[in-house]
């Protein structure tokens, strides 16, 4: 039970997360993308379960169309008799290319039939991570103006400057919910490649991680920032 990701504990541990943002930043936008972000969680938990089921319905008729065209293969070299084609080589070697034509057309067309179900999970897999990944970048435009050079407050801000009314213990969680928040689509990214073999689905997911990972590194780099600063704040604050 430990060897795989549980689509229901990291819904749950959204929710905990959804709860601690509101409790500290009631007011907050980024309650509000968490609160989406809890909305994708149970709806990708719903996805990959149907992602692990067969497509019942095309299986039989993918079926069903090859074993229509292996029968009428089956006819058609029925109805053809070597014995009654007169000695002409270039006759008989373009009947043969025909043939061998018509076998790579109904082998592609075998192709086409048998992966139709895994280009339609693909199809659908890729939009779902599509909307994972607009929402790791609608988190980090969250933290983008969080400056935490500024908790200092040494630098007074311009006509422009955005509003900064944390203090560095809030800023630093705001910061941490983001970074959990962007871990959090990473493992929801991850669902998706338990559920799938396929090469270009895990290849999405992979980027998708590196992207969340990326972003998260930069929020911890600014938390690291804030832990220096008030490390000095207190050195400086000590009495001579």
């Amino acid at each position: 039970m430990y060897r795989s990701l549980d689509a229901v504990q990291i819904v749950a541990t959204l929710h905990r997360l959804h709860a601690r943002i509101v409790e500290r930043f009631a007011s907050a936008g980024l309650a509000r993308v968490c609160a989406d972000l809890v909305d994708v969680a149970e709806a990708t938990a719903t996805r990959v379960q149907a992602l692990a089921r067969p497509y019942v319905a095309l299986r039989l008729g993918v079926f069903g169309l090859l074993a229509a065209g292996v029968v009428a293969q089956i006819v058609a070299v029925q109805y053809i008799r070597i014995e009654r084609i007169e000695a002409d080589a270039p006759a008989l070697v373009e009947g043969l290319e025909s043939a061998v034509n018509l076998l790579i057309l109904f082998g592609g067309a075998v192709w086409f039939l048998v992966t139709m179900e895994q280009r339609l999970k693909r199809a659908r897999v890729l939009k779902a991570l599509h909307e994972l990944r607009s929402l790791a970048h609608v988190v980090d435009m969250h933290q983008l103006t969080k400056d935490p050079t500024l908790v200092l407050g040494r630098a007074g801000p311009t006509a422009s400057s955005p509003a900064r009314e944390m203090s560095a213990f809030e800023l630093s969680r705001y910061l941490d919910y983001c970074a959990e928040m962007l871990a959090l689509i990473g493992k929801l990214a991850a669902l998706y490649a338990e559920r799938t073999g396929d090469g270009v689905v895990i290849d999405a997911v992979n980027d998708l991680e590196s992207l969340a990972t990326d972003l998260g590194r930069k929020i911890w780099q600014k938390i690291m920032i804030i832990g220096q600063l008030e490390e000095r704040r207190s050195t400086w604050s000590k009495p001579l």
